[in-house]
């Protein structure tokens, strides 16, 4: 009996280190993603690799960018043509910006694995995903370069606002929306007063607060680090155009809209309003997110998305937050763009690669694992298998909307059962504006683009921040740009536009027969 018994360990100790020895043969993937607090990862990745081992055949890495850092890493993995990251976090608006880096050469097209491996992913994802991932590569040719995350499929921006000091100070919610943002001079000035001068009340992200008093969106195809363009949507019917400007696409910093918000912003940022730090670049993600992690702030900017207010982020301020939004939810290109992750062209990997997105995407197992943790680590299942976190996800806490198929997740404790339902339904009640399906290619003008870029990296941030005088510094940015070729910049992406509108009515004359 005991020589039996030694048999039998002897050979589960030789099929386990057979199991490790395959383990350690398999190939590292690594992956890049966006926005990111995450500073303890290991028992996650142990879990990760286990699962994945025999389904992708290879072992993954993440690289966890924050808000602060992705951008310079991912551009600098980009083109350095770094082997060792086989997949990047990319969209319509990172400075990785998906349509350039597309057709530059920079993805690895996807659609022979998609045929190969895709069966399931297929089945998870909208078609239209799938379809706002096909894009031209630099061969001419569309092809799929992405695996496109189902999130956040709308667009909505709202107010982020700080109910808790806003009641301290004998305001409410409607009072906010009923003074606007060039009338909440006041409520600033009395959280001043209430809480010092080294407290701020207005937390903006800069370029979002433009948009969201402006009613413009971004131009997909325009510059990914600083956005040049805007077409004007009707606030109050979003399938519109702005009247005033109509189905045009303009130079974002010379209409008469843009010029006061600078002012309003200057106003505020010279009472003490607005932090300096946020007029800095080096400085001003970092700074806005950590002021929103401490409930350091009365009214911010935020780019929303569906149950936000439920997140474990926001929950663990300490204060109570509402959304106010700025228009009802809507879908443009940019959002439907709006979290990918490309395999690199300079992947050793690819085909693993794909195969582990194309599983991360349509395995809630996975899906869940990979954002929420470990179960009994990170957090546990109450009676009714609701997810409620625990201290250790603090240290472990992804971006969700970065990484993926968010419909796989379970629903939290926090939000609720059957938010995940109320989720889909809400996006599927997005209204499509007038210029869906636009995306500019820029290449015919990528020499101006760069050198506007340049000027405006060197102005933007600073007016939208009220960091500067726009009686003085907008007319020389304004300059600077016509010098650097905004003229031809514009005049080629409204070209586009109106082909693309003539072709999108002569579509619509033909299926109606007219």
């Amino acid at each position: 009996m005991k020589r039996f018994l030694s048999l039998i360990l002897s050979l589960a100790l030789i099929l386990s280190l057979c199991a490790a020895a395959q383990a350690d043969d398999l190939p590292t993937i690594t992956i890049m993603f966006h926005g990111s607090n995450v500073s303890d990862d290991a028992a996650v990745l142990e879990k990760v690799n286990e699962y994945i081992a025999d389904k992708v055949g290879a072992k993954l890495e993440v690289i966890w960018g924050t808000w602060g850092d992705f951008d310079e890493k991912a551009t600098n993995a980009l083109a350095t043509g770094d082997s060792e990251v086989d997949m990047l976090f990319t969209c319509s608006w990172s400075a990785d910006e998906f349509n350039t880096y597309a057709k530059n050469g920079f993805f690895e097209p996807l659609d022979e694995y998609m045929d190969q491996f895709g069966a399931d992913l297929k089945a998870a994802l909208p078609e239209a995903l799938i379809q706002a991932a096909t894009v031209e590569g630099p061969d001419g040719e569309k092809h799929i370069y992405a695996v496109n995350g189902f999130k956040d499929t709308a667009t909505q921006n709202t107010w982020d606002i700080n109910v808790t000091l806003l009641g301290e100070l004998g305001y409410t919610v409607e009072d906010v929306q009923k003074l606007g943002f060039y009338g909440w001079g006041e409520i600033f000035a009395k959280a001043k007063e209430v809480k010092g001068d080294s407290f701020y009340p207005f937390l903006i992200e800069p370029a979002v607060a433009e948009r969201m008093v402006t009613n413009s969106i971004i131009i997909t195809g325009d510059s990914g680090s600083v956005n040049l363009l805007s077409y004007y949507l009707d606030p109050a019917d979003v399938t519109k155009a702005d009247a005033k400007y109509g189905d045009v696409i303009l130079n974002k910093f010379a209409t008469d809209e843009f010029a006061a918000f600078t002012k309003q912003m200057r106003e505020y940022y010279l009472a003490g309003y607005i932090d300096p730090a946020l007029a800095v670049a080096e400085t001003s993600n970092d700074t806005r997110s950590n002021a929103q992690k401490t409930g350091s702030y009365l009214i911010g900017t935020q780019s929303y998305a569906y149950g936000y207010e439920y997140s474990a982020e926001v929950l663990s301020r300490g204060i109570e937050v509402q959304f106010l939004p700025c228009t009802d939810p809507y879908v443009d290109t940019t959002v439907s763009q709006g979290a990918m992750v490309a395999v690199s062209s300079a992947s050793q990997h690819p085909e693993e690669s794909f195969k582990f997105l194309a599983l991360l995407n349509s395995d809630p197992a996975l899906m869940t694992l990979l954002n929420y943790g470990v179960e009994g680590v990170h957090y546990t299942l109450d009676d009714d298998g609701l997810v409620v976190f625990t201290d250790a996800r603090a240290s472990y806490s992804p971006w969700t909307n970065g990484m993926g198929n968010v419909t796989l997740l379970p629903d939290t404790q926090a939000e609720g059962k059957g938010f995940r339902e109320a989720f889909k339904a809400y996006y599927a009640s997005g209204k499509a504006v007038p210029i869906l399906g636009y995306i500019f290619n820029n290449e015919p003008v990528s020499n101006e683009m760069a050198a506007l870029t340049n000027v405006a990296a060197q102005y933007s941030l600073a007016l939208c921040s009220g960091a500067v005088d726009p009686e003085t510094e907008l007319p020389k940015f304004l300059k600077a740009l016509d010098d650097a070729g905004m003229a031809a910049y514009l005049a080629e992406a409204n070209a586009q536009l109106d082909a693309y509108l003539a072709e999108a009515n002569a579509q619509l004359d033909a299926f109606l027969g007219r």
